[in-house]
């Protein structure tokens, strides 16, 4: 007479390094076989809805940084964008560039980060080392221009923080190079790896009918062979001008999503090139002589009293310190007084810049849109990424909702580990790049 066998309960995380201390997988063994997943979340929760409600509409933005914090960038325009569409206001031209163009440099950060964080998972640390040096070359870009590398909100309701640095184009370039550098040296050594080949392809299928039926696309979706993407199927701001490919996969396993997101960086880098060369606008930091000067500079000439030539003379002000200057601000701010920031300049200078300051700000005063709402989709780099925003016609948000491309991969996560071994678990896990700042508003 044979023993019955007896299945085991374990519990993988969330003290468990690649839970990141926020998920814990309730899992039933058969051996080393993963019988049945349960997914808990709620480890990390970020209040993020319902501070909204408590806060201006401008208030709003630093929260969206902690959403998806390895692409920030892309939460803060999303939102925006939601609160744009609500207003009925129309961003600048150039605005429309500035945010595409830091958008892809933050989905390449993120794309980075997860092929980095789960081929480690693998053993693979040579490509982790050459992944996150690429990512540094971004983040150095992303600093320039925001000031700041992982919590920027350098979006703004109608427009953007600042506008870019002066010598953005050559070190951008600089920046795209290294990195493709880095991508390729991460393309030899794992795409024809027979280790990393054998732990990744077959292992986590996610079929295209359960990625609909969970409503998961992205990276994700797209790997199984939906070929969805918010800049192709819904264009905004200026995506329905841009050059580039969807990549898709076929079989919707660990591989393909690793191959998806490798090329995915690579259009990213297209994109990047195509703003950069048609963006619009020109140097605005100089003389009428073409004279650029620093800001100490100018300041440092006023002390001494050598005032002469310098009316017209517009210094060269890092935007991240300087505020958004009055050559600045009309190019990356829409002209609407009731939604943007008057420059530094007007709110110093004159009494109506003043008041329209103090009209935006102030508790009780600030951006009212009428009642109404309003949904605005952009494509995450996880997915679709959706803000629903409701107002009741006050300075302050009646509902802010977020459709977090996370949370529906967490919900399908299930059907990606049963059937295969406990030591896939981490692998597949680390493919679904799971941001835990989404999960639990």
């Amino acid at each position: 007479m044979t023993a019955a066998v007896k299945n085991m309960l374990l519990n993988i995380g969330p003290s468990h390094p690649a839970m990141h201390g926020v998920i814990r997988l309730i899992t039933e063994l058969e051996g080393e076989t993963v019988v049945k997943v349960e997914a808990e979340i709620g480890y990390l929760h970020r209040a993020f809805e319902k501070k909204c409600e408590d806060s201006s509409w401008n208030q709003c933005v630093p929260y969206t940084d902690r959403l998806n914090y390895v692409s920030p960038l892309i939460n803060n325009f999303g939102y925006c964008g939601a609160v744009e569409k609500l207003l009925g206001i129309e961003i600048t031209e150039r605005c429309k560039y500035i945010r595409v163009l830091m958008s892809e440099i933050s989905r390449i950060t993120d794309h980075l980060t997860c092929i980095a964080a789960s081929a480690m998972e693998l053993g693979a640390m040579t490509a982790f080392l050459y992944l996150m040096k690429a990512r540094e070359y971004l983040y150095d870009i992303i600093e320039d221009v925001t000031g700041a590398r992982l919590t920027v909100s350098y979006g703004r309701i109608g427009g953007v923080k600042a506008d870019l640095p002066q010598d953005i184009r050559e070190k951008l370039e600089q920046a795209l190079v290294q990195c493709e550098k880095e991508i390729y040296e991460v393309d030899k050594l794992l795409t024809r790896n027979r280790i990393f080949v054998d732990r990744t392809r077959g292992v986590g299928v996610l079929t295209k009918e359960t990625a609909v039926s969970y409503a998961i696309n992205g990276p994700l979706g797209r790997s199984a062979g939906i070929n969805y993407d918010v800049r192709k199927s819904f264009p905004y701001w200026i995506y329905d001008r841009m050059d580039f490919d969807v990549p898709l996969g076929e079989k919707g396993d660990n591989y393909d999503r690793y191959l998806v997101r490798m090329e995915e960086m690579r259009q990213s880098i297209r994109i990047i090139r195509q703003a950069m060369k048609g963006i619009p606008g020109g140097a605005v930091n100089v003389d009428s002589a073409g004279k650029i000067m620093q800001s100490m500079e100018l300041v440092d000439e006023a002390k001494m009293g050598h005032t002469a030539g310098l009316v017209d003379v517009i210094s060269m002000v890092e935007p991240t310190l300087g505020g958004s200057e009055r050559p600045f601000h009309r190019r990356v701010m829409s002209g609407d007084k009731s939604v943007s920031l008057p420059n530094k300049g007007d709110t110093y200078g004159n009494i109506e810049g003043l008041m329209n300051h103090f009209k935006i700000v102030m508790h009780h005063h600030g951006i009212r849109p009428g009642n109404g709402d309003a949904y605005f989709p952009v494509e995450g780099a996880n997915g679709e990424l959706g803000f629903y925003v409701v107002s009741d016609g006050k300075d302050r948000p009646y509902r802010v909702r977020v459709r977090p491309p996370c949370f529906f991969a967490m919900a399908g996560l299930h059907t990606m580990l049963e059937g295969y071994m406990v030591a896939d678990i981490v692998a597949t896990f680390g493919s679904i790049n799971m941001i835990a700042g989404e999960l639990d508003r």
